[in-house]
């Protein structure tokens, strides 16, 4: 058998934290890493980068010229920009036929509902008495979402009445439609990531519980507690079938609910590496970032079995009163010297993700006293 000769030039759309941890072990694997970033500044601007709008095609044909593959920081890309680079024969990673499903959380329903995935209870709203017959049907309380561009919080509403969207509904151009869904009773949110590459393969993390605040993530523990038999086959079951179905590539995270009547249904997805795997990086074996170059380039997948019994991941949210992301870290170092630091190169503002700390261990209380007393230090 005649070895092929590996693709060696990555190029990422977005100039995000996502893209920043990709260069790493891009430069172990001994791949080039480039990154179209949307403005100077950016946090990923540590690898070969330009900065140009993603939106505008002959921008982004550009950018690609070099590149042995595309592959993304977020989701945000528009379907007519990837419909041209596959056109002129690039290489994309997720490819647009997945990726319109992370893109349109209603597509994404619609598919999945197709798939037989068990999802919350939902419908799509464009008049003020759609929304008033869903809340109807539902008891009164309902989850109201933009279709797209929505994240961490944003674009997500609880609702108990039709006035509360009314300005989301004046928007809505022709066609254009809100999800609705069932206002969920869950005991916790877990997220369970997965790998696939375009020949194939898939590798499964364990799943992961993750911990809210204001709508945004918090920590993250791996694995979850109590998930193994039942809550764990689950899991990697649902995010199997969907990542074969829609033919997704790369890294993938499947957001879940466990509900109070034990039901396991799917929030969200997100096809690129995700807040919840930040955890990869120092408690498995395989990174989520070093996994997602592997995959997009078809070679072989890593092992993602932990480096210890437990790791915990607190974000960095907000930053430093002062600005100064830097005076913290000897304090951080020396009260806790087990955690591993991990920031990303942005200013501090409120709410903010600027950074997260890993912590591992094999006693749950005191690896996560560690990684919180570590990200304390650099938050307001």
């Amino acid at each position: 058998m005649k070895d092929e000769p590996l693709t060696t030039v990555v190029g990422v759309i977005g100039g995000g934290q996502l893209a920043r941890m990709m260069v790493p072990p891009a430069i172990n694997l001994g791949l080039d890493i480039r990154v179209l970033a949307e403005n100077e500044g950016s946090s990923a601007q540590i690898a070969a980068s330009q900065v140009g709008d993603y939106t505008d095609v002959e921008t982004v044909l550009a950018f690609a010229a070099d590149c042995d593959v595309i592959t993304f920081d977020h989701e945000h890309v528009p379907a007519h920009v990837l419909a041209e680079l596959i056109k002129r024969g690039y290489s994309v990673q997720p490819g647009p036929h997945a990726l319109e499903f992370a893109q349109d959380k209603l597509r994404m329903r619609q598919r999945l509902g197709d798939l037989g995935i068990p999802v919350p209870g939902w419908t799509q709203a464009s008049t003020t008495e759609h929304v008033t017959g869903f809340l109807a049907e539902w008891g009164g309380r309902a989850v109201a979402k933009t279709a797209r561009g929505g994240y961490d919080g944003k674009g997500v509403r609880v609702i108990t009445s039709a006035a509360e969207v009314a300005d989301w509904l004046e928007l809505l151009q022709p066609g254009e439609s809100l999800l609705l869904e069932e206002f969920v009773e869950f005991r916790r949110e877990l997220s369970q990531l997965i790998a696939r590459r375009p020949s194939g393969e898939m590798a499964l993390w364990p799943v992961v519980e993750s911990i809210q605040a204001d709508g945004v993530c918090s920590e993250v523990i791996a694995p979850a507690p109590h998930s193994q038999g039942k809550i764990a086959d689950m899991a990697g079951s649902i995010a199997t079938q969907i990542a074969a179905e829609l033919d997704v590539t790369g890294v993938m995270a499947v957001e879940l609910f466990e509900t109070t009547d034990d039901r396991i249904l799917v929030n969200e997805l997100a096809m690129r590496p995700h807040n919840s795997g930040h955890w990869t990086q120092d408690g498995s074996t395989t990174s989520q970032f070093e996994q997602h170059l592997r995959a997009v380039l078809d070679l072989p997948l890593g092992a993602t079995g932990l480096t210890a019994p437990f790791t915990v991941m607190v974000n960095i949210l907000g930053g430093p009163a002062s600005g100064d992301m830097l005076s913290p870290f000897p304090h951080a170092m020396a009260e806790h010297p087990t955690v591993k630091i991990h920031t990303y190169g942005k200013e501090p503002r409120p709410g903010r993700k600027v950074g997260h700390v890993n912590a591992s261990g094999d006693d749950l209380p005191e690896v996560a006293y560690q990684a919180r007393g570590a990200a304390g230090f650099f938050q307001v």
